[in-house]
């Protein structure tokens, strides 16, 4: 084992879920809610480690509201091939650290002023300082790895978040560049967003001790099931509403970046078309949205990115055969089907 502390955690995280509750994600994260609910706790009193004079930055950081999709990986992932305990709570708290750090960078470069409802750290300081202690927190949480006994667990953190940012980059690089493939446009998508996803569940089931054809298999799911989210999350800035968004929508199109339905549309487009929305993009203007969803549904676009979801989805299920038939694997098994669920809304309020 690579736990710093290996005491067992009394937390109900392989209880089975009935397959026609799977409706809210409180529904899917009730059995791991104690785990949640340890790793919030710890996550907070991070805040006491930091700098006096930089506390209001790290309490505003470290104790949202979100959902911690991915603490809640590592707990399903760890329960389903072995027992859960104390280890898994600290990775669970590096790993969204390192997480809540891409978000802080994400709004400095997206000119973002909310965020989870509320101002933004750098709506709120500035710029600069949300910049610098973004980096704090990459830090803290490679100091955090750096903790356990072995460096395996600090190699991987380490190794994903310079995947992460390098994401990040290549994502910042092909801004309102039309010549990005799809083939480029995924490995980006692997890169920032499904990273972690594969990280939370492969550490979950390397300190449960799991062997290593189902530490894979878990690592295979969470690449799969974090490449169909942010495909899911593209869409939703062009085919959702701002209620499910908890944004506003045109997010993307206002910073340039190409997501699936523009490839699709701009792969399927005429001339007049392409030059049209070329120029929508580089000169880009809110009126301009309702012209470009319009474009995007003429050439059905929003049809075949929710073919693609479906397909990593099912990759994503594929990937659990590997692992024992129990009731064990029900919450993984849920997480796919609830972002099925949500995938459907989008058709609904395109």
């Amino acid at each position: 084992m690579f736990a710093a502390d290996t005491r067992a955690v009394a937390v109900p995280v392989t209880g089975g879920l009935k397959k026609e509750t799977f409706v809210t994600w409180k529904v899917i994260a009730e059995p791991v809610e104690p785990f949640l609910e340890a790793v919030a706790s710890r996550l907070a009193r991070q805040v006491r480690e930091f700098d006096p004079a930089l506390l209001p930055y790290a309490e505003y950081a470290l104790t949202g509201n979100g959902k911690q999709l991915r603490p809640a990986l590592v707990a399903l992932s760890a329960g389903s091939v072995g027992p859960v305990n104390d280890s898994h709570i600290t990775v669970a708290v590096i790993i969204e650290m390192v997480h809540l750090a891409t978000l802080v960078h994400d709004d400095v470069m997206d000119e973002a002023e909310i965020r989870r409802g509320r101002l933004t750290l750098g709506a709120t300081w500035g710029n600069e300082i949300a910049v610098l202690f973004g980096d704090c927190l990459f830090a803290h949480a490679l100091k955090l790895a750096a903790s356990f006994p072995t460096p395996e667990i600090c190699r991987a953190v380490a190794m994903a978040t310079n995947t992460v940012c390098s994401g990040e980059i290549l994502q910042t690089q092909h801004r309102r560049n039309f010549q990005l493939s799809q083939r480029e446009y995924f490995k980006v998508l692997a890169m920032k967003t499904a990273e972690l996803f594969a990280l939370s569940c492969d550490l979950g089931a390397c300190l449960s001790g799991a062997p290593a054809v189902e530490r894979s298999a878990l690592r295979e799911f969470g690449m799969a099931l974090g490449t169909a989210y942010q495909i899911y999350d593209d869409c939703l800035d062009l085919f959702g509403s701002e209620v499910a968004a908890g944004k506003s929508l045109g997010t993307d199109l206002a910073k340039g970046k190409l997501t699936l339905p523009l490839l699709l549309a701009w792969q399927r487009a005429g001339a007049n078309e392409r030059a049209r929305l070329e120029e929508f993009i580089q000169k880009w203007e809110p009126r301009w949205f309702a012209p470009v969803r319009e474009l995007l549904v003429q050439h059905e676009t929003l049809p075949e990115s929710i073919k693609i979801i479906y397909q990593y989805l099912a990759q994503a299920r594929k990937a659990l055969k590997v692992l024992p038939e129990t009731a064990k694997l029900s919450g993984l098994v849920g997480l796919t089907e609830y972002l099925t669920r949500q995938t459907n809304t989008l058709g609904v309020c395109a």
